[in-house]
């Protein structure tokens, strides 16, 4: 191994996978980075899908806040 090579293996960021937990490569030799494989990508995927997951936000607008289209606005 030369010095270039050496060098540049010990810049390389290892993340976790989020679904599965295994070491993950941050490199273009990890086509589905963060994740380990497609089979995590797509269970994280389905998790958000279903609603298993969310980012906490403002609550959406609905009737029962006073706005209605009834109202004409």
């Amino acid at each position: 191994m030369t010095q270039s090579n050496t060098a540049l293996s010990s810049n390389i960021t290892i993340v976790k996978c989020p679904t599965c937990q295994s070491k993950v490569k941050w490199s273009e030799e990890s086509p589905f980075r963060p994740f380990c494989s497609k089979r995590c990508q797509l269970i994280d995927l389905g998790e958000w899908a279903e609603e298993e997951k969310a980012i906490p936000g403002a609550p959406d607008m609905s009737d029962s806040d006073g706005w209605s289209e009834d109202m004409g606005y």
